[in-house]
């Protein structure tokens, strides 16, 4: 059986197109990148990766039909991940203004890498949406005759795309004059950044499934 090259650009394009359009995971790691830097901001876009690849295995055993169909299971998602943004829209609006990069180190090596990479995996596994549109577009874009291991290869390179992604914005809002532009913002970054999660809060609460 040849690759099937069309499928698989046709996925990928889609996942893309997903992917670049700012929500929850875009939010943190731009935070990461300002409020922490880019070593940080990185470990954070590897966490979010990484939660594709559980979203991307229980859709292909067959778990994510269950899950998708079940109103009890949707609804504790739903909840867990509108109460994890708030706790993060708190945090932001509680914590200190990002400081320049001379004052930084102190701050960085506090928090581990580990840390990091736990609030982009919880930021993505924690969202319904992305259970939907995991079944959405196997469904939709992947055929039932494709094998086991090509809808692996899929999931991997989405995984992959997703961290290449974020790692760019990473490094461009880690970028000396792009940060130094937030540092000026000073609490009003934290202020942004706290009411963009509380609006993300609430898009999850209201969410609906279909």
């Amino acid at each position: 059986m040849s690759f099937p090259w069309l499928e698989f650009a046709g996925l990928m394009l889609a996942f893309l197109i997903n992917a670049v359009i700012p929500g929850a995971d875009f939010a943190m790691v731009l935070r990461q990148s300002i409020a922490r830097g880019r070593r940080q901001a990185l470990f954070t876009s590897a966490g979010v990766a990484t939660s594709i690849l559980v979203h991307g295995s229980y859709t292909l055993l067959g778990v994510g039909v269950i899950v998708g169909q079940s109103l009890l299971f949707f609804n504790v998602l739903k909840w867990a991940g509108a109460a994890y943004l708030l706790f993060l829209a708190i945090s932001a609006l509680r914590g200190e203004p990002p400081k320049a990069p001379e004052n930084l180190d102190a701050i960085e090596v506090k928090r581990s890498d580990f840390s990091a990479f736990a609030l982009g995996f919880l930021t993505n596994l924690l969202n319904p949406k992305a259970v939907l549109f995991f079944l959405a577009l196997f469904t939709t874009l992947v055929s039932a005759h494709t094998s086991g291991d090509i809808k692996v290869f899929y999931v991997v390179c989405m995984s992959m795309m997703l961290f290449a992604w974020f790692a760019l914005v990473s490094v461009f809002f880690t970028t000396p004059s792009v940060r130094q532009g937030f540092f000026r913002l000073g609490r009003w970054f934290n202020r942004v950044t706290g009411i963009t999660f509380i609006i993300l809060a609430v898009r999850v609460a209201v969410a609906q499934q279909h």
